[in-house]
């Protein structure tokens, strides 16, 4: 444990890098609650999504790091903003009109169009919880509506409305001047109708703890900060609760960095000391626009579920996150094939080498063996040549190349033959374009197949592949020209695996027959 201890306290890794952070507020000393506490936040007005996971999944990354390198006990707390007002109905939920008269009402108030939970809110909150439990995720569940309601958050609330001009201060600095006049960090719910309303206040009562403001209609009322008769606006919301519950680190995307001095100077208006923070940068789609949940764009959870393994959204996930990255499904074959990479890797380094390994943040540690002994790359190529519709027509190439291999003993390469037979089907099929060899790529072809003809090596995968490099090597500089018109001819694609591997997985003879029916023109 030393040993790791000491490499994790050096460790360049990122993650390992902000739990030190985390770590120089104590100085191993565990703080007066007894634990540090990672902090995650999640708006319920939608399903989770792919931002969703990356929070959770980067900032357990981080709490495992810091478990690492101190004894000191962690929490992570998920919390859901369920008190907040339904702004607007979703587009994507049944029975959408009866939600029209539940429109600014906290989630929790307003009924479950699905008819399964008590509210909107628990509807989302439940999905939530099963998306963590999905990828083993291990947290704390926090509802605001509860937290407000049950009197956890009574305490700061008091002191908010004590130090109310303070934190007016800091918030009325960011804001326009048409907002200033009626803004205040307290949202009354109201009594009758239930809403959130956005109302100017009359009067804060740090002494009795109460404000008093008139509704639309214009009716005076005089209402407790506290058991949940008000919520605060979102930005001193954020400041007010890493105060109330003591959080020590929590993570957000770029779009809040402007934020980060408001909610830091709430936390600290209200005495208590800010949290280490970490801004990620957002995730863009194939065209460079931002990611978002209501325009859709980019890849969802489902959907790269549905092509490649959570370790490989994982990977993705560690993967330089101050640097904007695409999100879209020509990412995810190079993400399941760089994770199988490094998993294979992992094993024959160093302790220091290891820690630095995203395999290690992704697994805690416990890192298991690769048994992906067909890259991902070239299933989604031998499903290509094969027409494969199902997996179980790629399983015949794969155990002629290696005979050990089964769905039983390799199940990730079981599961990666599935997906690659989906995103073949769905992604590289409709974009197949073959054409006809060159003059001068056809001799090289030609060469190549009667090669292969008197072939006796076997499905040797570097031998062949030293075989296809002879071949072009006298035709072509750069050699890429002659990779690329394989790919081209034989596969459709301007892009490929390497060559030698595929003969190997594919088969010597029916390669031959491939590198015919190219050359017949039968293929473009």
């Amino acid at each position: 444990m030393s040993d790791l201890r000491d490499a994790a306290l050096v460790s360049k890794a990122w993650p390992f890098e902000e739990a030190r952070r985390v770590l120089k507020r104590y100085k191993d000393k565990a703080p007066e609650k007894g634990y540090v506490l990672f902090e995650t936040g999640y708006g319920p007005s939608g399903l989770p999504h792919i931002g969703t996971f990356g929070e959770v999944a980067r900032t357990t990354m981080i709490r495992t790091a810091f478990e690492a390198i101190s004894d000191i006990p962690t929490k992570l707390i998920c919390f859901s903003d369920d008190l907040d007002g339904m702004r607007k109905v979703p587009g994507n939920v049944p029975n959408a009109e009866m939600l029209q008269e539940h429109l600014q009402k906290p989630l929790t108030s307003v009924p479950d169009p699905f008819g399964e939970y008590d509210s909107f809110g628990d509807h989302n909150n439940a999905m939530l919880r099963r998306f963590l439990d999905t990828f083993g995720f291990e947290y704390e569940f926090y509802s605001a509506t509860e937290f407000y309601r049950s009197g956890q958050f009574d305490e700061i609330l008091l002191r908010a409305a004590e130090r109310y001009d303070d934190i007016m201060a800091i918030m009325l600095k960011s804001l326009r001047e048409e907002r200033r006049q009626t803004y205040s960090i307290f949202l009354p719910i109201h009594p009758e109708t239930g809403r959130v309303l956005y109302v100017p206040m009359k009067e804060v009562n740090a002494k009795d703890g109460t404000i008093t403001f008139d509704d639309e209609d214009g009716k005076e009322w005089t209402l407790p900060v506290t058991g949940g008769n008000v919520k605060l606006q979102w930005k001193p919301d954020f400041g007010a609760r890493w105060a109330a519950l003591g959080v020590d680190f929590e993570m957000y995307g770029k779009d809040h960095s402007t934020n980060t001095p408001i909610y830091d100077g709430i936390c600290r208006a209200l005495g208590v000391r800010a949290p280490e923070h970490f801004t990620y940068e957002l995730f863009l789609d194939e065209n460079g626009q931002k990611i978002s949940k209501s325009s859709g764009n980019g890849v969802s959870i489902d959907e790269w579920l549905t092509y490649a393994s959570t370790e490989s959204l994982s990977y993705f996930m560690y993967q330089k996150p101050k640097t904007a990255k695409r999100m879209h499904f020509d990412v995810i074959p190079k993400a399941m094939d760089e994770y199988h990479q490094q998993l294979r890797a992992y094993h024959g380094q160093d302790l220091k080498a290891q820690l630095n390994n995203p395999v290690w943040h992704i697994h805690g540690g416990d890192v298991p063996q690769s048994n992906m002994v067909v890259p991902y790359s070239m299933l989604l190529n031998l499903a290509s040549v094969a027409g494969a519709e199902e997996k179980d027509q790629l399983w015949g190439f794969i155990q002629r190349y290696a005979p050990e291999a089964s769905a039983e003993t390799h199940p990730d390469l079981d599961a990666a033959a599935g997906f690659a037979v989906r995103y073949y089907n769905d992604f590289v099929k409709p974009t197949k374009v073959y054409r006809a060899p060159s003059d001068l790529e056809r001799e090289a072809l030609e060469e190549l197949r009667d090669k292969l003809k008197t072939w006796e090596g076997g499905a040797d995968a570097d031998e062949l592949q030293s075989l296809v490099f002879s071949v072009g090597r006298e035709r072509f500089d750069p050699m890429r020209d002659w990779f690329k018109a394989l790919y081209e001819v034989l596969l459709g694609a301007s892009q490929g695996p390497r060559f030698g591997g595929f003969i190997a997985l594919y088969g010597v003879e029916e390669t031959i027959a491939l590198i015919e029916q190219g050359l017949a023109g039968e293929l473009a």
